[in-house]
């Protein structure tokens, strides 16, 4: 039995998240596995590394499949994009060790937010950022982002999780938030080892109402402390957040 590791990249705009929840909407997993059906005539267990919400975008999702076939890598990546719609790409297939899974040996993730700060909307970016007119002040962003650093409880960045999601340890750990100007664009960056549901939409979100001056210095601090979500800024929009990375 082989172990096939796909990296994928998708844009989130039409589907309801990347995990099957139910059968009458459009998910990428669900497309992935229509796929794999077609290609290997049988019904496939794909392992993702986790959940994106609806509207969310990845250029590094990670998943795995076991699979007897004879077929090697280009041929499987080939068939397996040959019948997958234009908004889902397989950029690699390769074969993992019998034991790798994509969720349970991640060992860190990477999201990455943008953010159009200008006076004017984008015509061209408007699926793929969030456009907030008021410039953003930057230093105070990143003055507040250090106290995420860290194991700490993020409780209080966490939206109430779906009914079948068993989430109720909320430590996680954050390596590093990385808060970049380029061009119009902010770009929140967060690696963390995981995040709980909408967590970086949550601090995003938090974020901006620093960055507006809506929030006063030592706010993020205070929210942590709460572990209640009440104390955290609006859960900012899925169409400007990007899985860009994940490393095992």
């Amino acid at each position: 039995m082989r172990n096939i590791k796909l990296t994928i990249e998708y844009d989130g705009t039409h589907f309801h998240g990347w995990q099957i929840q139910d059968l009458k909407q459009r998910t990428v997993q669900g497309e992935i596995k229509k796929s794999l059906k077609k290609v290997f005539k049988k019904d496939i267990t794909l392992y993702g590394s986790g959940r994106t919400d609806s509207g969310v975008h990845a250029i590094h999702q990670v998943a795995n499949f076991k699979i007897e076939s004879y077929l090697d890598h280009t041929e499987i990546l080939r068939a397996i994009n040959a019948s997958l719609p234009e908004d889902i790409s397989i950029l690699k297939a390769e074969e993992a060790n019998e034991n790798f899974h994509a969720q349970f040996d991640a060992k860190n993730k990477t999201y990455c937010y943008s953010i159009l700060n200008r006076p004017a909307r984008s015509a061209m970016h408007r699926d793929y950022s969030y456009y907030f007119p008021v410039k953003l002040n930057l230093k105070a962003m990143r003055q507040e982002a250090k106290a995420l650093v860290g194991k700490k409880d993020f409780k209080s960045f966490r939206a109430t999780p779906p009914a079948n999601t068993k989430e109720k340890n909320t430590i996680r750990t954050i390596k590093s938030v990385t808060i970049k100007k380029r061009g119009d664009f902010v770009l929140v960056e967060i690696m963390a080892n995981g995040f709980l549901h909408k967590m970086v939409r949550n601090i995003v979100g938090t974020l901006i109402a620093i960055g507006a001056g809506h929030k006063r210095s030592g706010h993020i601090r205070e929210i942590l402390r709460a572990k209640n979500r009440s104390f955290a800024g609006k859960t900012a929009h899925p169409k400007g957040l990007c899985l860009v990375k994940v490393n095992y």
